[in-house]
């Protein structure tokens, strides 16, 4: 079964006519519409005897699936129909070939790659907290996402910006205290030449990526990034935050943890 938003990447789906191409191959269509609730619609599919997931959209629907994915022990297969496409990027799907995907329902490779949870909701790909997660709360960001970071950085790390104060430590016992990012992610992104590319290396490390950036101080480093199994982030109020670019509230403590191997993929074999 493969579920479709038509509206999301401007329309890919739409324009790729996939929902016609699924059809031909086999495939059940879910064209989503204006207030489907797109967990109810994928667990009920699960009980009427699907046998394998897609989802066409961006990352935030592919994640809600994966979670009912995860939960039947069903393959998934990631459908770049998607303004960004970053899981796919990283899973190793051609974003420019959306109809070709669907070779993943029949003559596949499959693997199982982990996943990140906080608070018991699944990511693909990161959880963000800070400047980025104040920035996908703004209405100009699906449209201008660069210009609505640079202001919502400029606003943040100013002399105006107000405290976040979240709490963590790293794996080395230091303590951060109102840093301006934390970025929690399911598996690390290459931070060194020659691979700073803003990808993941792999999928099934086991383990979350973390990246915290400080408030420029004199006396301190900007940041740093270390990887580890769990990690605690903790508020004193509910903190907005963006789980696979899709704007959340999170009531703190915030609980990070990996769940290696726990999502089935599929992916098409050319």
């Amino acid at each position: 079964m493969l579920f479709v938003n038509p509206r999301s990447g401007g329309g890919k789906a739409e324009r790729a006519a996939l929902a016609t191409e699924a059809r031909s191959r086999g495939i059940e269509v879910v064209l989503l519409g204006a207030g489907d609730s797109l967990t109810a619609l994928a667990r009920a599919a699960a009980a009427d005897g699907a046998d394998a997931f897609g989802m066409a959209g961006g990352d935030g629907s592919l994640a809600v699936v994966a979670t009912v994915a995860i939960a039947h022990e069903l393959p998934f297969v990631c459908v770049p129909a998607g303004t960004r496409n970053h899981f796919a990027l990283d899973l190793g799907v051609d974003r420019h070939d959306i109809v070709g995907s669907l070779d993943a329902f029949g003559n596949a490779f499959e693997r199982r790659i982990d996943v990140g949870e906080v608070n018991g909701r699944v990511f693909l790909n990161n959880v963000s907290l800070g400047i980025y997660g104040d920035a996908v709360r703004q209405s100009g960001y699906r449209e201008a996402k660069a210009r609505t970071l640079l202001q919502t950085a400029a606003e943040v790390l100013g002399p105006s910006g107000a405290a976040s104060d979240l709490q963590l430590t790293d794996d080395g016992g230091r303590g951060y205290r109102d840093p301006a990012v934390v970025l929690v992610s399911n598996n690390p992104y290459a931070l060194d030449r020659p691979f700073f590319t803003g990808r993941r290396l792999t999928l099934e490390s086991g383990r979350l990526g973390i990246v915290v950036l400080e408030r420029p101080r004199a006396d301190e480093p900007p940041g740093r990034a270390w990887t580890a199994t769990s990690v605690e982030v903790a508020a004193p109020a509910a903190v907005d935050a963006g789980i696979d670019g899709e704007a959340v509230e999170l009531t703190p403590p915030l609980r990070f943890g990996a769940r290696p191997g726990a999502l089935r993929v599929r992916v098409a074999r050319a």
